[in-house]
Formats: C-alpha cells, sequence, structure tokens
C-alpha cells in the first residue's frame, strides 16, 4: 500500500513498507512547507531537475541520512561533490531504489542550480514513472504540455502528479489536456500557490478534470497524505 503525502510546492514524500522516497524536497525557505527537513528519513531521493525550489534540502537529508539521491548526470554529478550519494542518469533509463524503482522520462522546462550569484550545474530536467507500494505514479516535474506525454501514459498510470502553476510550467487547462493524454487513475495537482506568479484554483481544476476525463482529481493541501487505491 502507497501513501502519498504532499509536503508543499513540489515536494512529496512517498511511503510504503517502512521506506520513504523523497520527491524534489524543497523545505527550508518553502512557504508552504508541510515539514522540516530534519523530520523526514528517506531511503532515496528522486529530483526532477535542479532549480532551487526543487533541490531545496536534498544534499542535507542526504548526509543525515544516508539517502541515495537520483538525478539527471550533471545535476547528480554536482550534488556528489556536495558530499551527498547521487547516481546520475537520464532520459529513458532506469534506477531501482529500496522497495522499488524510477524511470526518468522527458520534460520541458530549463534546469540550472542557483548557488548565490552564479548558475551551476547545467543539464536538463526530467519526469519520472516511479513503481514503488504497488502503483505507478508519474511526477511530470516542471514541464509544459507535449505530445509524448501519451507514450508516458502508456505506462499504464496508476496516478499522475502536475504542476497546474502556470507562469513557469503548464497552467490548469493544459494540465487538463495533459490528463487526456496520460489517461491516469487519479490526478493530484502541486506547484501552485507557493509565490504569487503561480496562484491557481485546484478545485476549478478538479472540476474540469472530473467533468472532461475519466479521472478523479485529489486535491491535498501541504500536510495532506493520500492513500492509493483508496
Amino acid at each position: 500500500m502507497l501513501t502519498i503525502r504532499f509536503l508543499g510546492h513540489a515536494a512529496f514524500a512517498l511511503e510504503a513498507d517502512g521506506k520513504q522516497v523523497l520527491v524534489d524536497p524543497f523545505l527550508t525557505g518553502n512557504p508552504t512547507a508541510a515539514a522540516s527537513a530534519e523530520e523526514v528519513n528517506p531511503t532515496a531521493i528522486l529530483l526532477t531537475h535542479a532549480h532551487n525550489d526543487h533541490v531545496g534540502d536534498a544534499v542535507a537529508i542526504a548526509r543525515r541520512t544516508g539517502a541515495t539521491i537520483f538525478a539527471t548526470h550533471e545535476l547528480a554529478t554536482y550534488l556528489g561533490q556536495q558530499g551527498a550519494n547521487a547516481v546520475g542518469a537520464n532520459h529513458g533509463g532506469t534506477v531501482a531504489f529500496d522497495g522499488g524503482t524510477a524511470k526518468f522520462v522527458p520534460a520541458w522546462h530549463t534546469s540550472s542550480y542557483l548557488e548565490g550569484e552564479t548558475f551551476v550545474a547545467p543539464g536538463v530536467p526530467a519526469g519520472f514513472v516511479v513503481r514503488f507500494g504497488g502503483q505507478t505514479v508519474y511526477f511530470a516535474g516542471d514541464t509544459c504540455l507535449f505530445g509524448d506525454m501519451a507514450l508516458i501514459g502508456e505506462e499504464g498510470l496508476d496516478i499522475a502528479v502536475l504542476p497546474i502553476g502556470d507562469h513557469f510550467t503548464m497552467g490548469p487547462r493544459d494540465a487538463v489536456r495533459a490528463v487526456t493524454l496520460l489517461k491516469p487513475k487519479v490526478v493530484i495537482p502541486c506547484h501552485y500557490n507557493t509565490f504569487p506568479p503561480i496562484q491557481q484554483d485546484a478545485e476549478a481544476f478538479k472540476q474540469e478534470v472530473e467533468q472532461q476525463t475519466a479521472a478523479r482529481c485529489v486535491v491535498l493541501e501541504p500536510g495532506e497524505q493520500f492513500q492509493a487505491g483508496s
């Protein structure tokens, strides 16, 4: 059984069989964070791209817990230089962690880490198809709508976690179109209402998803969780 807990912005904790996996753990400095970096204890951390609001506390958490960070090659190399146990991979590749796997899939966005005034860790963004706790979950990361989401949908998605904030990612209208391509059973929106440019009405998005597609939309407030299969 898989439990997905929304930690705010685009950060999630997945829990199954006594194991925890974090996705994009931006906690410190996140005005919507539902946990601190000291409260999570993952065995694996998945990073979609290098922007600071997604890398977040990954290095500090990995150093403290011994968790392995999985990211695209350039970002993993950079994080390894910061003292984290990081494994790099790339689009189309699948990596294994304790209890599951994550397949890297494309995302259309940018990717760089800002260290002071300097951009470092260039590379490409990614999404993940995560198989864990008996479920297949797609984390789109930060992306626009793109046609090859139809191929990702062929993975047989139980859950799709999609950004809806607009401005930096696709907005609600395009996210509904993404659902029609991905064909998941459940949709969870993220990456909205953290900062002024990405204010959105998640309940209106839910209504559109459930009127226009066969998917169920679950809107989580930071700190709330969804038990897959429920």
